[in-house]
């Protein structure tokens, strides 16, 4: 399996917590090089490790936040 390589370039918050200190967050990353996408998956302290997620492109982001806004 290739290495990913990855630059977090806006952290922009922590949705959640758990007891072994992994962070559930959205953070704005570029891939590979590739152009930046927000992110939301869960991250060691450090971001040294991370666990699965989903990227999304501004205009997915934008639905997104359409979509949530709808619920109480």
């Amino acid at each position: 399996m290739p290495d990913i390589k990855y630059d977090i370039i806006e952290e922009i918050g922590v949705l959640s917590e758990n007891a072994k200190g992994w962070r559930k967050e959205i953070n704005l990353i570029s891939w590979n090089g590739g152009e930046p996408k927000y992110d939301i998956r869960d991250w060691a302290p450090e971001h040294e490790k991370m666990g699965k997620g989903t990227t999304l492109t501004k205009d997915e982001t934008m639905k997104l936040i359409e979509i949530l806004n709808t619920i109480g």
